[in-house]
């Protein structure tokens, strides 16, 4: 049975900064640091307890320095390589990034039509194109037979992965939004049995001091 732990990067200094994030190459604060920590802590406790016998672990995350940093503290608990992939990265806000937030022109997505592929300003990625390249690279993840894959990216990405594991087609993926705060963790499992792809939990932070 696989299972699936998708991490989303602790706090940033964009966070702190109040600039916007997306490509914007930030990295962990301190507290950020401390944060991976724990969640390095906390995933070693839930497989050890989840997967006795010592498993094979496998760790990807984006390419961006907040998550490679998450990453690789992840992957030293576990003594494994990390494999990043940038098609993990958050949406690209395009010339908003590294901005302060609000002083870069932003349109909503409307409410109706064309939703996914709207473009918000200059050289903001489209839904279709940030939710493609996700689920593209985490359904590849899901495809492969290894029992235990930690997936290290961005909070907005989180959306895509959860709705790339349950199957959502990604032209319905439009609306979908599953929240998640710096430094969670979701926990995906497919029922071997049922043949069903279960979201175990989602969000949690209760690890976080």
């Amino acid at each position: 049975m696989r299972h699936i732990y998708v991490v989303t990067h602790p706090q940033a200094t964009h966070h702190v900064d109040g600039l916007v994030g997306g490509w914007y190459d930030s990295v962990l604060t301190d507290r950020g640091l401390e944060h991976a920590q724990q969640l390095a802590h906390e995933l070693d406790r839930r497989i050890r307890q989840d997967h006795p016998g010592q498993p094979v672990v496998r760790v990807v995350g984006s390419d961006l320095t907040r998550t490679r940093e998450t990453a690789q503290l992840i992957a030293e608990t576990f003594n494994v390589p990390v494999r990043l992939d940038a098609r993990l990265r958050e949406q690209s806000y395009g010339e908003a990034e590294g901005q302060p937030t609000g002083t870069h022109p932003y349109a909503p997505v409307p409410d109706g039509g064309d939703r996914l592929n709207f473009i918000s300003g200059p050289g903001v990625e489209s839904r279709a194109v940030w939710a493609g390249r996700v689920y593209t690279a985490m359904t590849e993840l899901f495809d492969d037979d290894a029992t235990v894959t930690i997936v290290v990216t961005h909070g907005g990405n989180l959306t895509y992965a959860v709705a790339a594991w349950i199957g959502m087609p990604l032209a319905a993926a439009d609306r979908v939004k599953f929240r998640a705060s710096p430094g969670s963790i979701t926990v995906l499992h497919d029922d071997a049995f049922h043949g069903d792809r279960v979201v175990a939990e989602l969000n949690a932070t209760a690890h976080l001091l």
